[in-house]
């Protein structure tokens, strides 16, 4: 059956689990990712599609299934699966997309390998993804392409289907046109971004920086801008706007370029954390704290980009400067790694750990350690009642595309309390503009913000948090998917519009 809308997604919208020799498909754990949100669009239209990858040993494997019907809370749909090989998938995704394409959308210039990217074969993936949408869309359906993995498939799946609405979502940052242009496949990637009906950004300043990188690479004409809305201008901070790029003309087409922060499920974690549950674990933790101390949390993926090492050392500082702090106050480090085999990120846990433990041991004592390093993912209920029992929230990446974790903090302080120290380079922080903003390149700033935050009376913390509460309702997930709606919506009138002129 032909599908209104096709979503393209890197991974599958659900989790395989072998029970009793049979495959059973369960919602993926993570109750705020994208992916809950993505299947709620499948509710809108008739019928919808989802491609992903699937691992095959043997991709023409005739009993390979390629296709599977879904009928969930979400709707029915086809997931159309593609099969890469081992090999396949290490250099599409752990190759090429993590060690080429990461440090370059993050800025890390020194982190960049090209050498071993195999090109081709991210051409070949692409190309799959591409023509499994192409199968799956009825005409003149919405085709919403996820992430740069997928960077490719807009321009190939053009060529496949001329009456397509492609849309395009970054869910990382999108740097600046000296910073992307070292990649050597620069002009391939824009001139195929550039073949979207739109192409959408968290923030202001990930659009600027798209919209700078096209015009350096092609003939691109900007017919459209606009003042950047109140909620996303934080007032002298590093990735603030005045205004953003919203058309542009190219290769005789036009192309939206769209802003809309992803948010979280604001319901669901208020649902959390007012569960009996959580209080008893607020409560423990607060029990094991004793009365007078004070409780930092910080919650992140084992990267170079999160600032892990930088963080812990300004702890170190606070409490070789503080004497008066030791035994009062502790660190929760979360730092869950997302790639163990890859030597980068182990390179940065094994960092981590060694900081960690060179703290404990300058300043623990038998009754008292003062950073509780965790380096496996906490199961989401259990999270809500850390910050509900935290004083302060410490989210510190040195870049990050937007950074969830600081708006399900804010959205589980329903007790109105905690401070939330927040690092420039989040893309969150444009919106979140009552946090405590600080500069995670700077130790006298990262020093500040935590001193600042430890030390802040009752009436400014309330007001910080009344304000971080309120944005963050109003830039909830469904806000972010009634913006794309709205411009599926509007994509389709123009077309409308061009077919009856013609």
């Amino acid at each position: 059956m032909p599908s209104d809308l096709v979503i393209v997604y890197h991974r599958q919208p659900y989790q395989e689990v072998e029970e009793n020799g049979e495959t059973r498909l369960i919602e993926n754990k993570s109750p705020n990712g994208i992916v809950p949100t993505l299947k709620g669009f499948f509710g809108r239209v008739d019928h919808g599609a989802w491609i992903a990858w699937k691992l095959a040993e043997d991709p023409a494997n005739p009993g390979f299934e390629r296709q599977i019907e879904v009928s969930d809370a979400y709707g029915d749909y086809t997931v159309s699966r593609l099969p890469l090989t081992a090999r396949q998938v290490h250099e599409f995704y752990h190759v090429t997309s993590k060690e080429a394409f990461w440090p370059i959308l993050h800025s890390f210039k020194e982190q960049y390998n090209y050498d071993p990217v195999d090109w081709p074969n991210f051409r070949e993936v692409n190309w799959a993804f591409a023509e499994a949408a192409a199968a799956e869309a009825g005409q003149g359906a919405v085709v919403w392409v996820h992430d740069y993995n997928l960077w490719l498939v807009p321009g190939y799946l053009r060529q496949m289907r001329p009456d397509l609405r492609i849309a395009f979502f970054h869910h990382t940052p999108f740097p600046s046109a000296d910073m992307f242009n070292v990649l050597p496949w620069r002009r391939e990637i824009v001139e195929s971004l550039l073949a979207c009906d739109a192409v959408g950004f968290h923030i202001p300043r990930y659009a600027a920086n798209f919209v700078s990188v096209a015009r350096s690479l092609t003939d691109v004409d900007v017919v459209r801008r606009a003042p950047v809305e109140d909620a996303l201008i934080s007032e002298g901070t590093a990735l603030t706007e005045r205004s953003v790029p919203t058309m542009l003309e190219a290769n005789g087409r036009q192309v939206r370029v769209s802003v809309a922060p992803v948010g979280v499920d604001v319901d669901f974690v208020h649902e959390k954390a007012h569960s009996a549950a959580t209080e008893a674990k607020r409560r423990s933790v607060r029990a094991e704290l004793g009365d007078d101390a004070k409780l930092i949390l910080s919650v992140g993926r084992t990267d170079y980009t999160k600032g892990g090492v930088q963080q812990l050392e300004s702890f170190e500082r606070l409490l070789e400067e503080n004497p008066g702090l030791r035994g009062r106050v502790r660190l929760m480090h979360v730092s869950v790694s997302a790639n163990r085999g890859m030597a980068a990120y182990a390179d940065i846990q094994n960092e981590i750990e060694q900081t960690a433990g060179r703290i404990n041991g300058r300043f623990g004592s038998f009754e008292w350690q003062p950073v509780a390093l965790i380096s496996n993912a906490i199961p989401f209920d259990e999270l809500i009642g850390y910050y509900r029992a935290a004083d302060v929230a410490w989210i510190t990446p040195l870049a990050d595309g937007m950074n969830l974790v600081a708006k399900e903090f804010v959205c589980a302080r329903t007790d109105g309390d905690g401070v939330l120290v927040l690092s420039e380079f989040a893309g969150a922080a444009v919106e979140m503009r009552s946090a405590v903003i600080t500069n995670p390149y700077s130790n006298r700033s990262m020093d500040s913000a935590i001193m600042t935050a430890l030390s802040m009376e009752p009436e400014e913390r309330r007001v910080r948090m009344a304000d971080l509460r309120e944005i963050t309702r109003r830039l909830d997930i469904a806000a972010w998917g009634n913006l794309h709606q709205q411009l599926f919506d509007e994509i389709g009138a123009e077309r409308a519009r061009v077919l009856k002129s013609a």
